[in-house]
């Protein structure tokens, strides 16, 4: 055989989790190895490295139990899994070669054997950070574009609220929508981030929703005459005050709910009747619906990176023994722009 092992520490959940998510909950298992070569009997499979790792809000609702989520819950005593950027080891699926830079859904390890290859893409234009598949180029790059073009339709001069504005999604939000000539302004969690979206991503204002003590009055000071797209992250009682702020057939693009993930019981939503009042349109929405558009997306988002027009913020934490403070620390808003982990340099 002769076959190469070696040595592939991995991020697994102990059990499903209630409430916040705790570092205790993750643990870095560092016994398991990992053969360099598939099983023969393997087909239309991969066998990566990871290199870099995505830490998407999504994954709170994976650590509970099935409770008619898009996504499948992780399983207890296994390695978790998500977005991530690898490079090919060995394959025998006859898009991928050894040596490629995939991005798609893997496992938080340093080797994964994917078998269902559907989630991969070969990342073709490798002159740009290579983090950035997990974020700009990647997932949250698509929902952004989805949820903005496709869902809100927008039009040049509409206003636009974004909430979350600074994270992974938020921050090209605003950024799309200054391109078409949009009024925008986000919401984020201090004053940090509320200088990053004036300052770096040119939203043309920003309040920090943790000073505002009515979010209906600071929705009034920002909108005096109301908004026509909410780019919708939050919810709670930010989408209670939007709902009394939208104008006359706006449009409310619902990517996320971050502030119910951790709560047993989910807050109502009060002002729903708006919807009738205002003829407005509230859409769920995920990325992967809108995966085929991808290479329409590249088409656009490329030129606008290669000449300075969009702009992204990394926060990366490096090795693989970071990722449970890391993950857990995007439900408290510690990171500044998009959370990666970064397992393994070229």
């Amino acid at each position: 055989m002769g076959e190469e092992e070696v040595s592939n520490k991995q991020i697994i959940l102990k059990d499903y989790v209630h409430g916040f998510p705790k570092e205790s909950d993750l643990l870095l298992k560092t016994s398991s190895t990992i053969k360099l070569k598939l099983p023969d009997d393997s087909h239309d499979a991969v066998l990566v490295k990871n290199l870099y790792l995505s830490c998407d809000p999504y994954m709170r609702n994976r650590m509970r139990e099935a409770d008619g989520n898009y996504t499948t819950p992780f399983t207890p005593g296994s390695p978790i899994s998500g977005y991530g950027v690898s490079r090919v080891v060995d394959s025998s699926h006859r898009s991928f070669s050894k040596g490629d830079l995939i991005w798609g859904i893997t496992g938080w390890e340093e080797y994964s054997l994917i078998t269902d290859t559907s989630s991969l893409f070969k990342i073709q234009d490798a002159d740009l950070p290579l983090s950035y598949y997990t974020g700009l180029l990647g997932m949250p790059g698509m929902t952004a574009y989805a949820g903005f073009y496709e869902v809100c339709s927008p039009k040049k001069g509409e206003t636009v609220f974004v909430s979350a504005a600074s994270g992974a999604v938020g921050q090209l939000v605003g950024q799309f929508a200054k391109l078409m000539g949009c009024y925008v302004v986000g919401s984020a969690g201090s004053k940090d981030k509320v200088d990053l979206l004036i300052n770096k991503f040119g939203f043309d204002a920003a309040f920090n929703y943790k000073e505002e003590e009515d979010l209906n009055a600071a929705l009034k000071r920002y909108f005096p005459d109301g908004i026509d797209i909410y780019f919708e992250n939050v919810g709670g009682k930010m989408l209670d005050a939007v709902l009394l702020n939208m104008r006359l057939r706006g449009r409310i693009a619902v990517c996320g709910m971050i502030s119910q993930y951790n709560l047993e019981e989910h807050e109502g939503v009060r002002n729903l009747f708006c919807l009738v009042i205002k003829r407005i349109r509230m859409e769920g929405f995920v990325a992967f619906d809108y995966y085929h558009l991808y290479p329409k997306f590249l088409e656009l988002v490329l030129p606008h990176i290669r000449d300075g027009k969009l702009t992204y913020v990394e926060d990366i934490a490096q090795g693989l023994e970071s990722g449970p403070a890391t993950l857990v620390g995007l439900f408290s808003g510690r990171n500044v722009g998009k959370q990666v982990v970064a397992v393994a340099r070229e």
